[in-house]
C-alpha cells in the first residue's frame, strides 16, 4: 500500500485509533528488526546487506534470519536470540520504547502542559540510571547532582547532538495528530533536557513526521510538512532537503545513500545527523509502504533501531494497524517488555488505547 492510497480523509479522526494502534506496532517492529545489528561501526550497510544474502533473505521481508554460525552470531547484540524470525514472542526490551512509554507517562501525568523540570522528574522516578545512554545518561547523572536544565544538557555531556531526543518524540506526534507545530512544541520542551541544537531539531523534526503522517496524501508531503518547524539554515533541514531532491531526481537509495555518507563522514554513527538521512531515504524510497519503508531503514545501517523504530512508527501511522503485514505485528503477541518502572509486560493495545484517549483529550 502506498502512502496515497493509505491517505483518504481529510482529518485524522477517521480512523484515529487504528493509525495509533500502526504507530505503536511499526515503532516496535522496526526496533525489533534493526536490533541485532545495533552498532554501526560494526554493521555497516555494506556488511548488513553480505548478512542477508547469505541468509538469503534478500529482499528482506521478515525479521532478520538467525546468523548462518556461532562466530557471526558474537557480533550481533546479544538480544538477537528474542529478535530474529522464528524466535519473537513479544517485544524485548529497549530504549527505543522505553522512552514512548515513558513520555506517554508523562502526558498522562502532567498533561500537554509538562515542563521540562517534570520531564527529568519522572525520568528518576521512573527510569533506571543503567538504562539510560549517551546524551540522556549525562542529563540523568546531571539531575541526580542537582542540575536543572538547560544545565542538564549542557554540563559535560559531549552527546548533546546525537539521536536520542529523536527517539523520544513520536509520543508527540500520535497526541498531536495533523497538528505537527504542536507536536514539535511538546517534543522541543522533552528534548531540552538532554539535547541542543540539530539534536533538539531532531526531536522536533520527528514528532512533526509522525503528526503530518496523519493527514498528509503522501509520505513525501509528511516530510516536506516536518521541515517547516525546524530553522531551514540548520544542517538537519540541509539534509533532509538534500536527500529529497536526490530522491526526486531519481538517484537508487544506494546512491543516495552513498552520497549523504560521503557528506555527512565524520559525525559518528549516533549523531542525529547521518541517521536523519538514513531515515529520510528509508521513508522516500519505501514509498508509504510498511515492509519496504522499515527493511530499507534498517539496511541503512547506523542506528537500526532507532531509525527502524522510528521509520515503523510513521509508515504504521500512515497505513494504520490493519494494514500492517502479519509477518511484523503477530510475533509481537501485543506484549512489550519495559525498563520503565510500572510498565513491564503492558499490552501494545493498551498502549495505544490510553494514547488516543490523550490525542482526543488534546484536540
Amino acid at each position: 500500500m502506498t502512502a496515497t492510497t493509505a491517505m483518504t480523509t481529510a482529518g485524522p479522526e477517521p480512523g484515529l485509533a487504528d493509525r495509533i494502534l500502526g504507530g505503536w506496532l511499526g515503532r516496535i517492529a522496526g526496533n525489533m528488526l534493526g536490533k541485532p545489528v545495533e552498532q554501526g561501526e560494526v554493521w555497516t550497510r555494506e556488511r548488513i546487506d553480505r548478512y542477508l544474502r547469505r541468509t538469503d533473505a534478500l529482499p528482506l521481508t521478515d525479521y532478520l534470519p538467525e546468523p548462518l554460525s556461532e562466530s557471526e552470531g558474537l557480533d550481533l547484540r546479544p538480544e538477537w536470540r528474542s529478535c530474529v524470525r522464528g524466535r519473537v514472542h513479544g517485544s524485548c526490551r529497549d530504549d527505543d520504547i522505553d522512552y514512548a512509554i515513558l513520555g506517554l507517562d508523562l502526558l498522562e501525568t502532567h498533561g500537554f502542559a509538562f515542563s521540562t523540570e517534570q520531564v527529568g522528574d519522572l525520568w528518576l522516578l521512573r527510569l533506571p540510571y543503567l538504562q539510560t545512554f549517551t546524551a540522556e545518561r549525562a542529563a540523568y547523572r546531571n539531575l541526580a547532582n542537582g542540575l536543572k536544565p538547560p544545565l542538564t544538557a549542557t554540563y559535560d555531556n559531549p552527546c548533546q547532538e546525537w539521536i536520542g531526543a529523536l527517539i523520544r518524540a513520536d509520543i508527540h506526534g500520535w497526541t498531536s495528530p495533523g497538528a505537527p507545530r504542536r507536536a514539535a512544541g511538546l517534543a522541543r520542551r522533552d528534548a531540552v533536557l538532554s539535547h541542543t541544537g540539530n539534536g533538539v531539531y531532531g526531536a522536533m523534526w520527528a514528532a512533526a513526521l509522525v503528526s503530518a503522517a496523519f493527514t498528509a496524501p503522501t509520505v513525501r508531503h509528511a516530510v516536506d510538512e516536518a521541515l517547516t518547524v525546524v530553522p531551514a539554515s540548520s544542517r538537519l533541514a540541509r539534509t533532509v532537503r538534500r536527500v529529497a531532491s536526490l530522491h526526486e531526481a531519481g538517484l537508487a537509495w544506494e546512491d543516495t545513500l552513498t552520497t549523504l555518507t560521503e557528506e555527512t563522514a565524520g559525525l559518528g554513527w549516533i549523531h542525529t545527523i547521518p541517521n536523519v538521512a538514513v531515515l529520510t531515504a528509508g521513508l522516500l524510497y519505501g514509498d508509504g509502504d510498511f515492509t519496504r519503508t522499515i527493511a530499507l531503514t534498517v539496511r541503512g545501517g547506523l542506528d537500526t533501531d532507532s531509525n527502524g523504530a522510528t521509520a515503523g512508527s510513521v509508515a504504521g501511522v500512515l497505513c494504520g494497524a490493519s494494514a500492517v503485514p502479519d509477518q511484523w505485528k503477530d510475533p509481537l503477541q501485543d506484549t512489550v517488555r519495559s525498563a520503565v518502572f510500572g510498565f513491564d509486560g503492558v499490552r501494545i493495545s493498551e498502549l495505544a488505547e490510553r494514547t488516543l484517549r490523550l490525542a482526543r483529550a488534546g484536540t
